[in-house]
């Protein structure tokens, strides 16, 4: 609507929009937040839908501050199957910052709000980290394999971690999303990994496998996400600004059956997973190689 602004000035505008916006629902959000603090399963439960509500209509002001000030034309195949009363596990491939906020776009009030893993150290950030805590965003504390041989009485502690943060979810709806690369993908990065792959960074399998390990069969589905910038992966201000032009956001919808739940200490059951994902990420390479061989064309 308001397309013929200038990029500069149109980014300007749409960052105030947003730290309004997130600055406004920070208030009712920390005050449900100390509402929720009486240890009763029925009453917290009756509060993450109020604080889930405050944050699906703080992502649905965002997206219409996006509507307003860009002209991205979405080309988004494979929702029509997705309910908001399922349990869903998103698998996407990480390009950009822009990534989250095109999930939001694509998937708010389509599924249950999407929460992420964070590292704990994001919870110190102003307003936001708050935000995600009172929202029940688990927060991990990795440790490398270094440091584990040095302590070696913390292996297994992010396991754990992971499996008392996923409680919290087993009385509502939810979806939780891993970047299973574990990073932005950058062609530095890339050629440093020696990746397998044309467009992607190589998968880290233990993510998703903690998930499903820690919240078993409650999970649903996994939606296989391929997120695709014809024009280029653009940056934040890119994307708020109006410079992006064209988003392609391929869902594919996968059963959870048996054969990927088990614990990740189990050595078969690791390599098994591990096999699985290299196939799921050599399935999304071809993807984005067809897309981006589309746009050549």
């Amino acid at each position: 609507m308001l397309h013929f602004l200038p990029h500069p000035l149109t980014g300007v505008i749409s960052l105030l929009l947003y730290v309004v916006n997130t600055l406004f629902w920070c208030i009712p959000i920390m005050l449900l937040a100390i509402l929720k603090l009486p240890p009763v399963v029925r009453w917290q439960s009756w509060m993450s839908y109020l604080l889930d509500a405050c944050a699906v209509a703080w992502i649905s002001v965002n997206n219409l501050t996006t509507r307003l000030f860009t002209r991205i034309r979405w080309k988004v195949s494979g929702l029509e199957a997705l309910s908001r009363k399922d349990w869903y596990l998103i698998l996407a491939n990480h390009q950009s910052w822009a990534d989250i906020l095109v999930l939001q776009n694509v998937f708010n009030r389509k599924i249950p709000f999407i929460k992420f893993f964070l590292k704990k150290e994001l919870i110190y950030i102003p307003f936001l980290g708050m935000c995600w805590w009172a929202l029940d965003f688990p927060f991990m504390k990795r440790y490398s394999k270094a440091f584990l041989q040095r302590n070696p009485h913390l292996k297994g502690k992010d396991i754990e971690t992971t499996r008392r943060a996923c409680d919290k979810f087993r009385f509502k709806p939810v979806t939780i999303m891993n970047f299973v690369e574990g990073t932005r993908f950058t062609v530095d990065k890339h050629q440093q990994q020696q990746s397998p792959y044309s467009h992607l960074l190589k998968p880290k399998a233990g993510g998703a496998a903690f998930v499903l390990g820690a919240m078993g069969e409650q999970l649903h589905k996994i939606l296989d996400i391929t997120i695709h910038y014809p024009t280029g992966i653009p940056n934040f201000w890119d994307y708020i600004s109006g410079k992006v032009r064209d988003i392609t956001v391929q869902i594919n919808i996968i059963p959870i059956t048996p054969e990927l739940l088990g614990d990740y200490n189990d050595i078969q059951y690791r390599e098994r997973f591990q096999q699985w994902i290299n196939q799921l990420w050599q399935h999304k390479d071809s993807q984005l190689s067809k897309l981006k061989q589309g746009v050549k064309q």
